[in-house]
């Protein structure tokens, strides 16, 4: 009976409930006065004024949205403006901008791979890579996806060397979203190097944090501009906007503008938002940038002194990320509800969303919080812990 299918979804629903895995959506008004340690906003610039004013002249030039695709009537001068900054500062002949970052990483990959590519993943990459990666194999064939383990460079190089002569991309994330820990991205390069393989990016927690000018965890490593690498990256983060980006070779650039089908069909970013992100630029790349960047280097070390003090397991922040073990799903569940209840915001993540069984709170430190509420906050988390 057709009726059925719901009967079906109400099952599930109930077995992700008994599993602790259930999700909620909260809506919040703009006077909302939770102390935020869960969104990604990491310099406060969602809230700038001048990234705020920025935007807002675009309103009222462009109107509020895109109206087309980037191929029809979606490219403004906001959007050529963005793309050249973002490449000027990466230091790659291009960037590319799309309305989402899961858009940029799905389009890379795909784009990346050809029949017979063999691409490496990280066991800890996104969730948007992961799904790249399954879409790549969609009329290329012969694609196949080898999993390594996380951040494991002999594996990567075993794989790579137990497949001679096959175009390989390898994946990884430059500060992993899950954990925060990050990548080692130079001895990757390496083993790319002496295989053939590209090696993508996805510089999305390490952009605006990491490396001169806060240019991301690519250029930390001294890896800026190499033609063999690919940097993708979220706006929607050290940017307080929205939107994702591909950068690298112009060769790339033609290709995506081309054949990129989460390009080509998708509706463009709005320009206002593309000229906020510009602001934003603007204003992670100089000296004010420096100042935000050492304050929540501080706020990091600071709150990653307290929780272990406390007996908690809390992986050694490379960026903005702290990832709090929990015990089980129900008790991450249990002490973010505690936390919001004290008007603290922090995530929770849990399997699926984890790379491994392991459940979390997943704190992000946000410089636009007051530094007495975010103290506050970590005292919170600590007396509310299960």
């Amino acid at each position: 009976m057709a009726a059925g299918w719901l009967d079906d979804l109400t099952a599930a629903a109930a077995d992700r409930e008994a599993a602790g895995l259930r999700r909620e959506l909260r809506p919040h008004g703009p006077a909302d006065e939770v102390v935020d340690l869960a969104g990604n906003d990491y310099l406060g610039l969602a809230t700038h004024p001048t990234v705020v004013e920025a935007a807002v002249d675009a309103v009222r030039a462009y109107g509020l949205g895109a109206t087309g695709s980037r191929l029809v009537r979606g490219s403004t001068r906001a959007h050529a403006d963005l793309e050249a900054g973002l490449a000027d500062w990466l230091g790659t002949q291009t960037a590319l901008v799309y309305s989402s970052g899961f858009l940029a990483n799905v389009g890379a990959v795909r784009a990346l791979a050809r029949p017979g590519t063999l691409i490496v993943s990280d066991a800890h990459n996104h969730a948007s890579l992961v799904d790249g990666c399954r879409t790549a194999k969609a009329g290329n064939d012969g694609v196949q996806t080898v999993v390594t383990p996380h951040a494991d460079v002999s594996a990567v190089r075993d794989t790579l060397a137990a497949h001679p002569g096959r175009p390989a991309l390898v994946i990884t994330e430059s500060v992993f979203s899950v954990d925060g820990d990050l990548a080692p991205l130079a001895a990757l390069h390496a083993v790319c190097r002496e295989f053939g393989a590209l090696l993508l990016v996805d510089d999305a927690h390490a952009v605006g944090l990491l490396g001169p000018r806060g240019a991301g965890g690519v250029a930390a490593a001294g890896l800026a501009g190499e033609p063999d690498i690919v940097v993708t990256a979220t706006l929607s983060k050290s940017f307080g906007a929205a939107g994702g980006l591909v950068a690298g070779p112009a060769q790339l650039h033609r290709h995506l503008v081309d054949t990129g089908r989460t390009f080509i069909y998708d509706t463009a970013l709005p320009p206002a938002v593309a000229a906020g992100a510009a602001a934003a630029l603007r204003l992670i790349a100089a000296a004010a940038g420096d100042e935000l960047r050492a304050e929540l280097a501080d706020r990091a070390g600071y709150a990653t002194a307290r929780l272990r003090a406390a007996g908690l397991e809390v992986p050694t922040p490379s960026a903005g990320v702290l990832s709090v073990t929990a015990p089980g799903p129900q008790q991450a569940v249990g002490w973010a509800a505690a936390c919001r209840a004290r008007g603290v915001a922090v995530g929770c993540f849990r399997p699926p969303s984890t790379p491994d069984s392991r459940s979390r709170l997943r704190l992000t430190i946000n410089v636009g919080v007051a530094r007495d509420d975010f103290e506050r906050a970590v005292d919170v988390i600590l007396e509310e812990r299960p």
